[in-house]
């Protein structure tokens, strides 16, 4: 009786879990360039008692246990902007970005000019051309960035836009502000296999609908765990109590 209660509060941790990430999911349906989640749920086979020369059933439990988080890299829809510095990658790659803890990697491009004219993403962080951060000079104009990641301006050629790629995007480790690190270099894109669309921010992947029902599910399945946790419990209680009445 126990250990029935046991694998059902098991079962809620990780419905829990699972609750948090749909939740997350929602929360960030309108982030640009955000990255469906989901959770990896394993079981986990531990031996019971058992009894010597007694066949019946099974005397091992099986457990739920949350293993981690998956992460589904598919591209997002397109949403054209009209803003010149907004940047999306068609297809597989990522935008790389110069932090404080090294460089991190991000689909979201929605750009901006900071006040020393550097090219930078929301959260401030230059974004590398060519390697290095760019800055704009005052008179610079008609800032123009080509399809293979090409940035020209009225005043020339000023680099190309570098995109990482990654064999394994699910080593990916995921940060603050929509950024990912790598625990291992990335590799850089070819130029004929880079496609950049300039005005073009990639939104979310997230399909709320399919979100939503998920949500509802994990939900019920919650409601069945505790109340058969609940019978149980009682039925521990009913039976405690009629034990203690026996002579």
């Amino acid at each position: 009786m126990n250990n029935a209660i046991r694998i059902g509060l098991s079962q809620q941790v990780a419905l829990k879990r699972q609750m948090d990430v749909v939740a997350n999911n929602l929360a960030n349906m309108n982030t640009a360039g955000f990255k469906l989640e989901d959770l990896i749920l394993q079981e986990y086979v531990m031996p019971g008692a058992s009894m010597p020369n007694h066949s019946a059933g099974s005397n091992y439990l099986s457990y739920v246990s949350d293993t981690g988080l998956k992460r589904d890299f598919s591209t997002g829809e397109m949403q054209n902007t009209g803003n010149p510095l907004d940047v999306a990658i068609n297809g597989e790659g990522w935008f790389t970005l110069q932090t404080p803890d090294g460089n991190r990697y991000s689909r979201d491009g929605h750009f901006s000019l900071d006040q020393n004219g550097q090219m930078v993403n929301l959260s401030g962080f230059p974004v590398l051309v060519d390697g290095e951060p760019i800055q704009f000079e005052e008179n610079e104009t008609n800032i123009h960035i080509a399809k293979d990641g090409t940035i020209s301006t009225s005043e020339g050629v000023r680099g190309a836009i570098g995109i990482a790629i990654f064999q394994n995007e699910q080593l990916l480790q995921k940060e603050g502000g929509n950024l990912f690190s790598s625990p291992v270099p990335p590799q850089q894109a070819a130029p004929e296999n880079i496609t950049i669309a300039q005005g073009t921010i990639e939104k979310s992947n997230v399909d709320p609908v399919v979100q939503l029902t998920r949500m509802i599910e994990v939900q019920r399945a919650y409601e069945r765990s505790a109340n058969m946790i609940k019978k149980m419990s009682e039925l521990k209680t009913n039976s405690i109590n009629k034990l203690a009445q026996v002579s």
